[in-house]
């Protein structure tokens, strides 16, 4: 599969421009941008342009309502529930951050839970978010059921990511992952390059293990039963009952917490999506001092670093380090960006009224 590299710059023109042109404001065009490049800047192509069709369409189909706004349904000092009204769902999401960021300033822990929302991108952006202020960060989300539980073919959890951003010298540490095997957007990614996929990655409406990414694009769009594997694979001998497990514990955090739809309700009709968010910040001067805790940290994660190395490696990497990396290369190299999903933006942009080449030098190997 060919891949094209475009500078950075050029890519969030062409994404605030589509955002523009539905009638979002510059700035809101701008932090959604800032939200779908993140994936790509941070090494993630299943979720950053790759992606930048499924708000757009979701407008298109009256999933996403233009211009909802978000209420606050019930808060205290330290917790909140918002309504997202079916709205975007990276704006909400920035509201809420914001408030639990503003609610650990003043009383050392700020919690926000959102429903009736929609995909918001990366989970780890928000939890970045707080780690800009100097605070711990955590974001979790459900999504429409694409994984089955242990033991199950039928698909009743979302992906489920959980994101988790903490200060620390020299690196923040900063973990994102899904509570799956994988995220679902990278079978999206296998599919458009029409490549298989691992063994016990996805499971077939049999529950027996499938290795071919379009059956689970057609499980996903009819509903019919198969679906990934929770994070651990097969039942209990690699441990899949403990990614099912932190799974539910994330449905707990975001659609019981905000009294709104678990994951076998999300996405069930066509026209709605109904999905739930968690955001919380830590002021790290509730356990004491700060400094201290951040330099105790550190320096456990640099032992970690220099501890020994299995036979053919030489690195252990702390998670937040290969994001790092990967956000200079593409600073330097551009992002990366393959055919069918260069086709999908062209398209795009077409029914958007707008010129991809007035924003990228395009022209395909195929053409």
């Amino acid at each position: 599969m060919a891949y094209r590299y475009y500078p950075l710059e050029r890519m969030k023109r062409l994404s605030e421009a589509v955002f523009l042109s539905y009638g979002y404001s510059a700035e809101e065009s701008a932090f959604i941008t800032d939200v779908i490049l993140a994936a790509d800047r941070a090494g993630i192509e299943s979720h950053g342009v790759n992606r930048l069709d499924l708000y757009p369409h979701g407008i298109d189909i009256g999933r996403i309502k233009l211009h909802a706004e978000t209420t606050v349904e019930f808060e205290t000092p330290i917790s909140a529930v918002l309504d997202a009204h079916d709205g975007d769902g990276h704006l909400p999401s920035k509201l809420a951050m914001e408030m639990a960021i503003q609610k650990a300033k003043t009383c050392g822990i700020g919690m926000v839970a959102v429903r009736n929302s929609n995909h918001f991108g990366i989970a780890g952006f928000y939890s970045r978010m707080a780690l800009k202020e100097g605070l711990m960060g955590i974001c979790m989300t459900n999504a429409e059921g694409l994984v089955v539980p242990t033991f199950g073919k039928q698909p009743m959890l979302g992906t489920n990511p959980i994101a988790v951003s903490m200060p620390a010298e020299p690196v923040p540490f900063h973990l994102d992952m899904a509570t799956s095997v994988v995220p679902g957007g990278k079978l999206e990614v296998y599919a458009k390059n029409d490549q298989e996929v691992p063994h016990e990655w996805i499971v077939d409406s049999t529950g027996h293990d499938c290795t071919n990414p379009h059956e689970f694009n057609r499980i996903r769009f009819s509903k019919d039963d198969g679906g990934l594997l929770p994070l651990g694979g097969f039942g209990e001998k690699h441990s899949g009952h403990k990614g099912f497990g932190l799974a539910l514990v994330v449905e707990l955090m975001t659609a019981n917490f905000a009294h709104g739809n678990n994951g076998d309700r999300v996405r069930c009709v066509p026209d709605q999506e109904k999905t739930c968010h968690f955001f919380a910040a830590l002021d790290l001067n509730a356990f004491g001092d700060r400094d201290d805790i951040i330099r105790s940290f550190s320096d456990y994660l640099q032992r970690i670093r220099d501890s020994r190395k299995a036979d053919g490696h030489d690195r252990i990497y702390i998670h937040g380090e290969k994001e790092l990396e990967s956000e200079q290369r593409v600073e330097a190299e551009g992002i990366r960006v393959n055919e069918p999903t260069l086709r999908e933006i062209e398209a795009l942009c077409a029914g958007r009224g707008l010129n991809i080449h007035d924003f990228l030098e395009y022209k395909l190997d195929s053409e």
